[in-house]
């Protein structure tokens, strides 16, 4: 009995979070490990040495303002408590509740808390994780360092790389920014340079092409068939603006390459011949080294044999006719100013 040939594995998909929505369809989130979360941590302390400061010289002036009979060290050890929970318990809290589960430090780099089922975080759940940070993680008022130990250990050992109080609260961190890797587009597709120096672009708005340049530039994250519906879907929206039909035997793909390559050489010829214009008319514009002429010559195209397929070449001589003062030319049947003197 011959064995079955196993299919080919699958490569790994970018979500790791393992959450999946009511519709039991799996999210494509990604869990935060320890390196994002320790760096959101050292931003969450120091937004918290400020709020700590500053909450130190507010109540610091009040103290001052008050009787001096009514100040003692009791007093003045009570708000210090009070402080350090506004800012190690309510800072958390209040921002996790207020701002979609995300601290300052959690919000530069891009980290969200939500429940373990995907949810909104709760309150409750805001407030479980916090005290039991605050206890046995950071700054670990509980075993100082064998709770560090602890912590990082559950953290590292963790597949979706919670820590206690995730565990405790029943909550997740994951990513809210999508780690997409962008690829250069091809600026030119050497087998059908020929055709696509003759294609007209005029009709080829920009929104069309930077919906194929997107699907070109992330063309190698999709699996079929969705890649070839997209890459058929576009190809169809673009031949039917551009004359005339490519040559047949190349994949969507191929062809899309091929007209964004050519749109950019004549949008980069075009843009050479306005500096070409600019630098004629306003010679002072141009900085150069000393010296060095102030004139440039005209930028000529990549492609000599291209150069009819862009915009028309404006002559060099034609620029100065763009100067406010402009003398009308003279026809051969006007009369002659200086005949009628003489």
């Amino acid at each position: 009995m011959r064995a079955q040939p196993r299919p080919p594995a699958r490569p790994a998909p970018w979500g790791d979070a393992g959450l999946v929505s009511g519709e039991a369809v799996e999210l494509d989130v990604r869990a935060a490990r320890i390196g994002s979360r320790v760096l959101a941590l050292l931003l969450d302390v120091l937004a918290q040495a400020a709020l700590m400061l500053v909450l130190s010289m507010s109540v610091g002036v009040a103290l001052l303002n008050l009787p001096e009979g009514l100040v003692d060290g009791a007093l003045a050890g009570g708000l210090a408590t009070v402080g350090l929970i506004v800012v190690l318990v309510g800072y958390p809290v209040l921002c996790e509740r207020f701002n979609h589960g995300r601290t300052l430090g959690k919000m530069a780099v891009g980290l969200r808390v939500v429940s373990a089922d995907g949810a909104p975080v709760a309150a409750r759940q805001s407030l479980i994780r916090a005290l039991v940070g605050v206890a046995v993680e950071w700054p670990g008022l509980v075993l100082p360092l064998l709770s560090w130990v602890a912590g990082v250990t559950v953290m590292v050992t963790d597949r979706r790389g919670r820590r206690l109080g995730d565990l405790v609260a029943g909550t997740l961190v994951v990513h809210t920014r999508t780690a997409t890797a962008w690829r250069p587009v091809p600026t030119a597709v050497p087998a059908l340079a020929g055709w696509a120096g003759t294609v007209d672009l005029s009709r080829l708005d920009d929104g069309l092409a930077l919906a194929a340049r997107q699907y070109l530039a992330r063309v190698h994250q999709l699996a079929e068939p969705a890649r070839g519906q997209l890459g058929r879907g576009l190809w169809t929206e673009v031949s039917a603006v551009i004359a005339p039909p490519p040559p047949p035997g190349m994949p969507e793909s191929v062809y899309l390459a091929a007209v964004l390559g050519e749109r950019h050489r004549r949008a980069r010829y075009r843009l050479g011949l306005g500096r070409s214009a600019a630098a004629t008319l306003w010679p002072e514009l141009v900085s150069g080294p000393p010296g060095a002429t102030s004139r440039p010559g005209p930028v000529r195209p990549a492609a000599p044999d291209l150069a009819l397929v862009a915009a028309p070449a404006v002559p060099a001589q034609a620029a100065p006719a763009l100067r406010p003062a402009v003398v009308p030319a003279m026809r051969d049947d006007a009369p002659s100013t200086v005949d009628s003197h003489t």
